[in-house]
């Protein structure tokens, strides 16, 4: 068992004996703040939570491994999509350069973490089809992990695809939990999307399986299917090598939601600032979509920036320093004087 597991563990018992409340009182949430490392070893661990008997497997990376009363660190978690697992934000492309949003985001001074939601990667498998509420569920069990140990109480969230949908659903019932918002390749009412046009042709079959294939062809599909060249080929064989290892099936939950549940997530119930991040030729959604959103967000701390050379997956693209440049300015954004 690793120190994680034993600190996990330990916190379980000492929930089971009403001393959970003490525990936290005795951490109290510090103000974090997002400070460059000019230097450091990127430590990392796994973690496990449950969401009832389901085990759920998590991940985190920071510079340096956690010291007891060293000043905190502001938490990002980031969401994966429908068809890949959280190692789409931990990618290694040998002599490609940094590909892995979590290795940039620690050296920003960032606590990073993400999860591989039930169903998917190392996480445990049901019967069901992980769809959005499922997802808003794992968020819920992995928050309070995260909260736990780290002392805050307040994370960052950055979604992307489907996982920008789980996020933003998570924060409608869950606002308390959430500092800041980061929505990449977002999708809210799907009028006019063609990704989502050619995918409900088989609405069918998600309505009645809960798996669906998702071969190599599908991944590379990931970063063809709206504008070639937008990402490397040798990136989506990494992402294809990393993701084939868990099998060829994914579920058909998040799919079955964007072509017949659309909207999911609600603007007027998204209370936290948000970042709307859209790539110039992503088919999940038209500017018009994302602009009717984005004017019924009700926090007037919010912002719409349209990536360009990028497609749908940001955090893939050739122009991937786009996306971590206009992610990190939101996330450490000055707090507003006047209000």
């Amino acid at each position: 068992m690793t120190i994680s597991e034993n600190l996990v563990a330990r916190r379980a018992v000492l929930r089971g004996l009403g001393l959970g409340a003490a525990v936290t009182a005795a951490m109290p949430a510090q103000a974090a703040t997002a400070v460059p490392s000019e230097g450091g070893e990127i430590w990392s661990s796994e973690y496990w939570t449950k969401k009832g008997d389901i085990p759920l497997w998590m991940f985190r990376k920071r510079i340096g491994a956690p010291k007891p009363g060293e000043p905190a660190r502001p938490v990002v978690f980031f969401v994966h999509g429908s068809s890949v697992t959280s190692r789409v934000f931990d990618l290694n492309v040998p002599g490609k350069g940094e590909y892995s949003v979590m290795n940039e985001f620690a050296r920003y001074g960032f606590d990073c973490w993400t999860m591989d939601h039930e169903n998917y990667g190392k996480s445990g498998r049901t019967s069901g089809n992980a769809d959005i509420a499922s997802g808003v569920e794992d968020l819920k069990v992995a928050v309070d992990l995260i909260a736990g140990e780290t002392g805050q109480q307040k994370l960052h969230f950055v979604g992307e695809s489907s996982g920008a949908l789980r996020a933003g659903a998570y924060a409608m019932v869950q606002p308390e939990r959430i500092d800041r918002l980061v929505f990449a390749a977002f999708t809210y009412k799907g009028e006019g999307s063609p990704t989502l046009t050619k995918r409900a042709e088989q609405l069918a079959y998600f309505r009645t399986h809960n798996m669906r294939k998702r071969d190599r062809e599908m991944i590379r599909s990931i970063a063809t299917r709206d504008k070639p060249g937008t990402s490397d080929p040798a990136a989506m064989e990494a992402l294809a090598d990393a993701e084939m290892q868990f099998g060829d099936q994914i579920p058909t939950g998040t799919y079955l939601d964007m072509t017949a549940n659309l909207p999911v997530v609600h603007p007027e119930k998204v209370l936290a600032p948000v970042l709307l991040v859209r790539g110039e030729y992503d088919g999940i959604a038209t500017v018009a979509d994302l602009e009717e959103f984005y004017n019924k967000l009700p926090n007037g701390d919010r912002q719409f920036i349209i990536l360009p050379g990028t497609a749908h997956s940001v955090a893939l693209a050739i122009n991937r320093q786009l996306f971590w440049h206009v992610t990190r300015a939101f996330l450490t954004m000055p707090t507003p004087i006047a209000t």
